[in-house]
């Protein structure tokens, strides 16, 4: 559970990512931007497809399966929503270019590519990008958003699914809907990824970090191992991984660890050695302010690691590396 004092410093850092002002004004101080990136590395691939793609090439030898993602959220615009659609399509043929077809899995948020816009424009870039996966044969996995958008991304989701079982979608533990939202999912076919949840919510809707969310994360494991569901454990935390493996979550031929790039490569490398299947998130894109400061938020001492990094930028220069 984290401090008071970290605590606040997490509610900071998300307001911050928040604040577009602050953004525009990063992204035209050429200076600040740069200092800032070593800092990003640490958790973003690059800020090419190509990095990410050599990323998941050089993991995917040593038996890691992997999650590609175009960083992006909240796209205000019908351009930019089809901009992102032209690099995901982009992004899919060249994992398919790759022979990653097999490992990697095209990942994305809902209001990258249209949810901000409106549902329609949302479900028909879905569709679109989940016939051209399919025919790929790449998987997809749809990240979860803050919960004021929940019900239009599951209503776009659903409509999908039904007809794509490659797709999966992700779960926060901490929201109090969560179990009736899983309810419904386990009708459909695809994965579902299981996080704790790294958006501020009202009290009224979601659980702190603490010892009642964990056990709601295993709950919910428990069931999808119960019903035999394919199942994404996100989750950086080893208290709780060494509990499901305790209660036989990890044994289950339809479970799998993921972890994101750059925390934790430790764990998530002895979990792959105990001959758990791993996967990692691989974010890639100029739009990496406002994961870097998700990723501080979680973690709010990772604000003394990323000063460091900025001040050594070979820090960051190969963390590929800590996963070889």
């Amino acid at each position: 559970m984290q401090t008071p004092e970290e605590l606040e410093a997490a509610l900071a850092l998300k307001s911050i990512a928040r604040n577009i002002s602050l953004k525009s004004s990063l992204q035209q101080m050429p200076k600040v931007y740069s200092a800032l990136w070593p800092a990003a590395r640490r958790f973003v691939t690059g800020e090419t497809r190509q990095d990410a793609i050599d990323t998941a090439r050089t993991l995917a030898a040593q038996g890691y399966s992997t999650s590609l993602e175009c960083i992006g959220e909240n796209t205000a615009t019908e351009q930019a929503c089809q901009d992102a659609m032209s690099e995901f399509l982009a992004l899919s043929q060249a994992i398919e270019t790759a022979s990653l077809a097999g490992s990697a899995t095209l990942s994305l948020d809902l209001s990258h590519i249209g949810l901000s816009v409106s549902r329609e424009l949302a479900l028909e870039n879905l569709q679109r990008l989940a016939q051209d996966t399919r025919a790929r044969g790449i998987s997809m996995m749809l990240g979860m958003e803050e919960s004021e958008k929940i019900p239009a991304i599951l209503e776009v989701y659903t409509q999908v699914a039904e007809q794509h079982q490659h797709m999966g979608i992700t779960l926060q533990a901490h929201l109090y809907r969560t179990p009736d939202d899983l309810a419904m999912l386990l009708r459909l076919p695809g994965k579902i990824r299981l996080v704790k949840g790294a958006f501020q919510e009202p009290a009224e809707r979601a659980m702190q970090r603490g010892e009642e969310l964990n056990l709601r994360f295993l709950a919910l494991a428990q069931k999808l191992v119960e019903a035999q569901h394919s199942l994404w454990l996100a989750t950086h935390d080893q208290q709780l991984l060494q509990e499901c493996e305790r209660r036989g979550i990890l044994s289950s031929p339809h479970t799998e660890v993921e972890m994101l790039y750059g925390v934790r490569s430790d764990l998530l490398k002895q979990t792959k050695q105990a001959g758990q299947q791993t996967r990692l998130y691989l974010p890639y894109g100029l739009e990496w302010y406002l994961y870097l400061c998700h990723r501080l938020a979680e973690y709010p001492p990772n604000i003394y690691r990323a000063l460091a990094d900025c001040v050594q930028p070979s820090r960051t220069e190969q963390i590929v590396n800590d996963y070889l």
